[in-house]
């Protein structure tokens, strides 16, 4: 979310960053956010005046009265009244006003970097550094879920009569292997300096709309009926959501956090083929990564944070590739944003893996997360990125060390987590 401030003085800016966003709809949001907010401002300010007038005036009251003056008092204490109402009038306008602007405010997109590739979709991301040589071998490489099934390692159709379409049981050395990669994720962040924590898996409403936006809540959260909770899509969400209305000591940043969770997403609209399987499900496992830190240490963290999912997955020998996310590409609360992509070696491409995302202020501002500085207070900034996801790590892994005898071949870092096993049969 912007600064109201930042929107009143800078109306041409706002607009052009509405535009390399093709959201042309919300140009207009623009001009009646400063419009509601003059109102607003004007509102509070004869509130104010009328407040400042009444306690004036109410002094007189004690003084009247002392002087056996009781029926001017009484004309002073009708005033007063009347004055009160329209006090109580004006509160509950600007009320109106301040919600209306917020909900506006939640809808126009922060400013993008000016790095950010202008593009209308994510046809028109922009690929900037490959990892590792990608190999297509000469055997053929099944459909992921076919492998699994040959290990005895997936059944969907029981997962489907229990919970429908969407949701897997994992067996054996598969489900052993689903374990093994989040274990090995976790010990890599936390050798990289990390703090490991596990979250609440639920979340108030104050902490969806604080940490996404509208269009993403729709499309991903699932709601407890009845309460005021949401299961979380990612931990991120949790682990932001921690440091909800705090003042952070200046010294104390940077936060670096690496957690693990269970997730649960809607996944709404038609998947095809390629995403059957365990490639877009309703629940999932996942090691995430957050920052909070200082404004101008953003920029650097952002660049850590996807190089160390770069680094998690060539440790497993899996080439990977970065892609510079495109302005139309990007959710609206984002500053900048680089997808990492595992080669397929069955689809001869890559696929999505992992999402880096610098968010400026923005959840910060939402959320009024604020570090105590040498020169005042000012809002933190906040970072996330994906350290592995094991179902779509999964689809990686097995295609990229299936072996021509069918057995998959484990990674020398992978094996502890393994209990020393160099392959799976």
């Amino acid at each position: 979310m912007l600064d109201i401030k930042f929107v009143r003085e800078n109306p041409d800016i706002v607009k052009e960053n509405i535009k390399k966003k093709f959201q042309d709809h919300k140009l207009p949001m623009v001009d009646e956010v400063i419009e509601l907010d003059a109102e607003r401002r004007k509102t509070q300010q004869e509130a104010d005046d009328l407040k400042a007038a009444r306690n004036k005036i109410s002094k007189e009251i004690g003084k009247l009265m002392a002087q056996g003056k009781r029926e001017e008092a009484e004309v002073i204490k009708k005033q007063v009244a009347a004055d009160g109402e329209k006090i109580e009038q004006l509160n509950q306008k600007e009320k109106e006003l301040s919600e209306r602007i917020l909900k506006l405010m939640m809808t126009i997109p922060n400013i993008i970097d000016p790095s950010v590739p202008i593009g209308k979709d994510d046809s028109e991301n922009v690929e900037v550094t490959r990892y590792g040589e990608p190999v297509v071998p000469e055997f053929d490489i099944p459909y992921h879920t076919e492998i699994m099934e040959k290990f005895k390692g997936i059944d969907l159709d029981a997962a489907r009569k229990v919970a429908g379409n969407g949701f897997y049981y994992l067996m054996g050395d598969i489900a052993r292997l689903h374990s093994a990669v989040i274990s090995y994720a976790r010990d890599f962040m936390i050798d990289r300096g990390f703090t490991y924590c596990v979250p609440p898996f639920m979340i108030r409403s104050e902490v969806v709309t604080g940490v996404m936006s509208f269009a993403e809540m729709d499309a991903m959260m699932y709601k407890i009926e009845g309460e005021d909770l949401y299961l979380i899509g990612t931990s991120e969400h949790s682990m932001i959501g921690k440091f909800i209305d705090t003042i952070i000591q200046e010294d104390q940043l940077p936060y670096t956090l690496t957690s693990y969770s269970p997730c649960f997403r809607t996944e709404k609209g038609a998947h095809g083929l390629e995403e059957r399987g365990v490639y877009r499900i309703h629940q999932f496992e996942k090691q995430e990564m957050i920052v909070v830190c200082e404004p101008e240490e953003s920029p650097m963290w952002f660049d850590k944070l996807w190089q160390n999912t770069v680094d998690l997955f060539r440790s497993l020998d899996i080439p990977v590739r970065t892609l510079e996310c495109c302005s139309g590409d990007l959710a609206d609360l984002k500053v900048k944003s680089v997808d990492v992509e595992a080669w397929s070696p069955r689809q001869k491409k890559y696929f999505e893996v992992g999402s880096c995302s610098n968010l400026g202020d923005a959840q910060a501002r939402r959320l009024k997360i604020r570090v105590n500085g040498k020169d005042g207070k000012y809002f933190a900034h906040t970072l996330n990125n994906t350290v592995v996801a094991p179902p779509r790590m999964l689809i990686a892994f097995l295609e990229n060390n299936l072996q021509a005898d069918g057995s998959v071949r484990i990674p020398e870092a992978l094996r502890p987590y393994m209990g020393g096993k160099t392959e799976i049969r």
